[in-house]
């Protein structure tokens, strides 16, 4: 049997369900060089490992803790050098705490204004409207 079922590795499409990531996804992550290039088989379709969906799931676990592109890249490039030491990737985390309470601060400075701005709206059928005031400041 010579088809690419009897290959050994997972087509995308497997990826994609091992990894609970969609096709575009792994796409935009292999043409960003995030994913590395999966091998060719005889038969020309292309073969990925298990250290794909390893690496696949890192890179999703990492944008669910909001961590950027880059920042996943930069955490990438030291797991890949196996360079990577604790102090470093501890260095990493911290700088991405400080920027995600820096925007918590933030959505509590806005969801208080909007707050204070929606209880001063009278929700009449009124051309006035307190927040039409507060974006026009």
């Amino acid at each position: 049997m010579s088809d690419h079922k009897s290959e050994k590795g997972l087509q995308r499409a497997d990826l994609a369900r091992r990894s609970g990531c969609n096709l575009e996804t792994i796409r935009y992550y292999e043409k960003i060089g995030m994913m590395p290039d999966p091998r060719p088989s005889r038969t020309g379709y292309r073969f990925y490992e298990e250290g794909h969906v390893q690496r696949l799931r890192f890179i999703l676990r990492a944008r669910e803790l909001g961590f950027s592109i880059d920042g996943i890249r930069g955490l990438l490039n030291l797991v890949d050098g196996g360079t990577q030491t604790c102090a470093e990737v501890k260095e990493r985390t911290e700088r991405h705490l400080a920027d995600i309470r820096t925007k918590i601060a933030d959505l509590k400075r806005i969801e208080r204004v909007l707050a204070e701005t929606s209880a001063k709206c009278s929700g009449a059928a009124v051309p006035q409207c307190p927040m039409l005031d507060v974006l026009t400041m």
